[in-house]
Order: structure tokens, then C-alpha cells, then sequence
């Protein structure tokens, strides 16, 4: 059924409620309760209902940028990105910190719809099943960086080769003589650090290195998250000689765990990073670390929602982009067994 032969009306009706309320639904503005608003949207998608002319956020002069949080070097470095793309293509970037929560919700959409958006990038997040469907009816375009793995087959995503940067980490420190490897992984939420964890286990079983699922810990990637774990790691019997991390910044975490347990780096316990922030050449030793392409990242989901904001037939395609492993002062051969 075409948006020729259903009306507002009969949507209305259907759904037992009046004609203005259908149409506060269908273009986004607030006075619709949550429950109301879904059932208008279910009815609308039975029925096949089309607008005719749908909000023309193509005209907007902003794009909204989600991410969440603002308080990391990782984050620092793909606003940047952001704002390089937006700026180029003469627009605004709106950035909002979500502080781990999920993103959008009706009263979200609401209001991002009631000021434009050209279009809405997401960082490493998991869009709420409401905000995809509203998103999608007020054609709204979105990108994801670094999804979680959900499937959202309407809209493009961008991450990097994960696996092969893992992959280059743990070959790297088996060629220097590591046996006994630990890794401080991130949330295995994301897909990211699934695939990072999946390369670390390949490469050990292909060197036949038996699996220690003991040497692997899962926490945030922050400072404090790399310290106290590490600070449980350097207390077992024996130690690892090599701690790979899920972010620069956990490393840096883990470099503090290991002065505090009066060791050194690389001498005693060598230590690789994930993203190749600054912080990396300002710690000492210097950092070796995988090299994350996080500006590039950014820069080609803003120019996805612009491209499909002028034009909706724009590709939505997957992206990866390559990483590569950066040897500094922070790996070494193990330590020798008296």
C-alpha cells in the first residue's frame, strides 16, 4: 500500500487518536507521549505511509557529533577529524557527550530535529531502536565509527583493521622472545575489542603458544583501568614478561603499575599500546603502540552524513581503514631467567 491510497486520517484512526497527533509524529515535534509515538510509527510502517515531502535537513548548516566522552586524548583526535571535514564543507559541528549512556531517545530526536542536522556521526555507541526508526522516517542521515557489531544494514559505518593491528602487536613481541603475554583488553562490547582479543588468540595458537585465559583482564580503557590491572598481573607467579593494552592511555596506565612495583620498562615488562595518540612520544620510554587512524576515521563518517544529507542515493558503505604498528622504546627481549 502507497501513500496515494493511506491518509493521515486513516492512520489517525486507526491508532485512536486525532489527525494533528499523527502529524506532530510524522514531523518530528514534541507533545506525543513515548507510548503514543511508537504506536503511531508502528502503524505507519504497517501501512507503508510515505511523506511527500519529507524535512529538508539538507539545508541545515550544522552536523551533530556523538561521542562518549570529551576527556581523552582518543577523543580529542577524532572531533579534530570531525571538524576538519565539517569545516571544509562549510558546516558546523555540534558535539555532545553522552557519559557512557545510550544514544537519542524520542525527546533527543525531538530536538535535534527541531533546530536541523545535515546529519548525525556516532562514535563507538549503539543506537536506540527508537532513534534508528525515527532517524530513518525523517531521513535523517548517520554514521557509526567503530560499531559495537549490531547490524544496521541503512547505515554506514567506519572503523579500522583491528584485527590485523593486533595481529602486528602480538608478532612483534613473540619475534622479541615473549611467551607469556598478557592482554588488558577493553569493553568486549565493541566489536573492536573483540577483534583485537580474536588476533591476540590466533597469533598465540599459531606460534603454539598455549591460550592463558588468566593473562587476560577486561576493563575501561582509561589510566586507572590499565594501572589496577596491570598492578593484579605483575603480582602472579610468574609474571608476563609483555602486557599488550586496548588503548595508549590504559598502557600509560600500566607503565605506572610497573614503576610502582619497582620494575622497568622494557627491561622487566614490555608494554604496547592501541591508537598512537601524542602521548605516546612524551612518555618515557616513547610508546610503541598501534597507530589508529582516528582523524581519517572521523573525517569520512562526517563526510558520509554530508554526502548522503545533499544527495539520498549517496553510497552507505562499510569502511576500514589500516593500521599499522609503531616500534619505540617500550618493547624489548624478556627479561633473562637466572
Amino acid at each position: 500500500m502507497t501513500d496515494k491510497r493511506v491518509t493521515i486520517a486513516q492512520i489517525a484512526q486507526r491508532a485512536g487518536v486525532s489527525s494533528p497527533t499523527v502529524s506532530k509524529v510524522l514531523n518530528g515535534r514534541p507533545g506525543v507521549s513515548d507510548a503514543t509515538r511508537q504506536q503511531i510509527e508502528t502503524i505507519i510502517a504497517e501501512l507503508g505511509y510515505e511523506q511527500r515531502s519529507a524535512p529538508r535537513q539538507s539545508n541545515s548548516h550544522l552536523v551533530d557529533f556523538v561521542i562518549s566522552g570529551l576527556d581523552t586524548q582518543w577523543a580529542a583526535e577524532l572531533v579534530s577529524g570531525a571538524q576538519t571535514e565539517a569545516t571544509r564543507r562549510g558546516k558546523d559541528l555540534v558535539v555532545t557527550a553522552t557519559h557512557g549512556a545510550p544514544v537519542g531517545g524520542a525527546h533527543w530526536i525531538d530536538h535535534l530535529v527541531q533546530r536541523g542536522t545535515s546529519g548525525v556521526v556516532v562514535v563507538v555507541s549503539e543506537l536506540l531502536e527508537v532513534t534508528q526508526r525515527k532517524m530513518h522516517q525523517l531521513k535523517v542521515p548517520v554514521a557509526l565509527i567503530n560499531p559495537t557489531g549490531t547490524q544496521y544494514p541503512s547505515i554506514p559505518t567506519v572503523a579500522a583493521t583491528d584485527w590485523a593491528g593486533s595481529r602486528d602487536a602480538t608478532e612483534h613481541l613473540i619475534s622479541l622472545g615473549h611467551q607469556r603475554i598478557a592482554f588488558i583488553t577493553g569493553s568486549l562490547d565493541l566489536l573492536s575489542h573483540r577483534d583485537r582479543l580474536d588476533a591476540y588468540r590466533s597469533v598465540l595458537s599459531r606460534h603454539q603458544i598455549t591460550y592463558d585465559p588468566d593473562l587476560v583482564l577486561t576493563g575501561n580503557s582509561l589510566f586507572e583501568g590499565g594501572r589496577r590491572l596491570a598492578s593484579e598481573l605483575l603480582n602472579r607467579a610468574p609474571r608476563p614478561t609483555a602486557i599488550l593494552n586496548g588503548s595508549d592511555e590504559q598502557a600509560y596506565g600500566v607503565y605506572r603499575a610497573v614503576k610502582e612495583a619497582g620494575l622497568r620498562v622494557p627491561a622487566d615488562v614490555s608494554v604496547i599500546g592501541f591508537d598512537d595518540v601524542d602521548l605516546c612520544q612524551w612518555v618515557d620510554p616513547p610508546m610503541t603502540t598501534v597507530h589508529q587512524p582516528l582523524r581519517e576515521m572521523a573525517q569520512e563518517a562526517t563526510r558520509m552524513v554530508i554526502d548522503l544529507s545533499e544527495d539520498p542515493h549517496a553510497p552507505r558503505l562499510g569502511m576500514e581503514l589500516p593500521t599499522h604498528l609503531v616500534v619505540r622504546g617500550s618493547t624489548a627481549p624478556p627479561p633473562r631467567v637466572p
